[in-house]
């Protein structure tokens, strides 16, 4: 029997979750928490063998800050990152984290407890990218890396002249980003296309 420690702080998200586990034939829920920083503790206090690891939860707290921490003390552990956002550095972001696998909530059609047993096994489940998001006159596939960088960085409320330092480049470089950002969307200035980003999820300034 497989015991798993379940973060998750939507109630819909975590009773689903928890009545899957609990119809399971091969998995015991030990804990039910919804700030991630209590995850390590929660693993100390009883034998924990998989954690299912929302990235944002309560009181802000990140999934993927608490389950590097667990990947770098207990390294046996199996921890699946789960969201429902479609943020685009997420995947990027857990594997640099350690997760085993990741699993999005409301995208594509992979059964959590597949991707259970899969992890469990010893292979590491993840998606072949980030759900596509509209974006104006295109979508969200259509954006290099540099272009997504450079709408963090406008996301979190920053300067071209802060950019250009961030990311190592002129500000000429940061301007000739933005341009294609706009030609591509169609948006007539940044502030639309920012906003957008945002309320879509693709960018979480605080992530």
């Amino acid at each position: 029997m497989t015991n798993v420690l379940l973060v998750e702080d939507s109630r819909i998200s975590r009773m689903a979750i928890e009545s899957g586990i609990v119809a399971s034939d091969r998995y015991r829920l030990v804990a039910s928490i919804e700030n991630a920083a209590n995850a390590e503790i929660a693993c100390l206090r009883g034998k924990v063998d998989l954690v299912l690891m929302d990235v944002c939860t309560a009181e802000d707290e990140s999934g993927l800050t608490a389950a590097e921490k667990i990947k770098r003390h207990h390294p046996e552990i199996k921890v699946i990152i789960m969201t429902s956002m479609p943020e685009y550095s997420f995947i990027t972001k857990a594997k640099a984290s350690g997760c085993d696998s990741f699993w999005y909530k409301e995208y594509g059609d992979e059964d959590l407890l597949d991707v259970c047993d899969r992890t469990m096994r010893g292979e590491s489940v993840w998606p072949s990218s980030t759900p596509p998001m509209i974006l104006g006159e295109t979508d969200s596939r259509t954006l290099t890396d540099r272009e997504l960088e450079v709408l963090r960085e406008l996301a979190q409320g920053k300067k071209y002249e802060e950019i250009s330092q961030d990311l190592g480049v002129t500000v000429n470089t940061v301007k000739y980003h933005v341009k294609n950002l706009l030609i591509k969307t169609g948006y007539r200035n940044a502030i639309q296309l920012v906003v957008d980003a945002v309320n879509k999820s693709l960018i979480l300034p605080k992530y």
